[in-house]
């Protein structure tokens, strides 16, 4: 008994610790929200009453059209599984839903983007009126380009560039270079080898192999 009251106080307070991390009266209506989730930052848009609009990958969907089971909590194998798919929609959830667990940040995006946010009812406004399902592309309409549309009046994702600016960095190097360089010559020469050589075959290689030596 002594066992099952000192474990109940623990969960309380950690209960009361979570609510007190992420408390509604902190948020104003039109703030752009944003916690840590899976391999990447997750944003949505306060509209008041404990309630967050963002844009999230759900798979669900494609398998039922249970509004309930749709309406619970996306969990993470959800979310990754509908970045996959490409299926995902604006929608509103609880605070604690959105948050999954962690700690939220406010506003952060004011110190990074050069644009003043607009007025937080209207920032409100254009996330709801975007509610509803959407085609998801990580690289070009993900959870981020949703909100700095909506308090920033610019679809940009900066995750989204500094993935592509570091993959670039990764192609456009001379050690890539060399290495689908080699990769092409050795298929040049499997294909030799067995006699299937073809001008369609080794123009591909040779062009991709220039552009990306040009372009370190």
């Amino acid at each position: 008994m002594f066992l099952y009251q000192l474990l109940n106080i623990f969960y309380v307070a950690s209960q009361k610790e979570e609510e007190s991390k992420n408390d509604s009266s902190l948020y104003k209506r039109g703030d752009l929200l944003e916690v840590p989730r899976t391999l990447f930052t997750h944003f949505g848009i306060y509209l008041g009453d404990n309630r967050v609009a963002h844009l999230i990958p759900d798979i669900l969907p494609v398998f039922t059209k249970n509004t309930s089971a749709i309406s619970k909590m996306v969990t993470n194998n959800r979310l990754v599984l509908g970045v996959i798919a490409k299926v995902a929609s604006v929608r509103v959830d609880s605070l604690a839903d959105f948050a999954y667990g962690s700690e939220i940040l406010v506003n952060h995006m004011d110190k990074v983007c050069s644009q003043p946010p607009l007025d937080g009812d209207e920032v409100a406004r254009r996330a709801e009126k975007l509610l509803g399902s959407v085609t998801y592309s990580l690289l070009w309409y993900n959870c981020e380009h949703y909100v700095m549309y909506c308090r920033y009046g610019m679809a940009i994702s900066y995750q989204t560039y500094q993935f592509c600016t570091a993959v670039r960095k990764i192609v456009c190097s001379r050690k890539s270079s060399y290495l689908l360089a080699l990769c092409g010559l050795g298929q040049i020469g499997g294909q030799l080898y067995l006699g299937c050589v073809t001008l369609l075959t080794v123009l591909p290689t040779l062009i991709v192999s220039f552009t990306i030596w040009m372009a370190a």
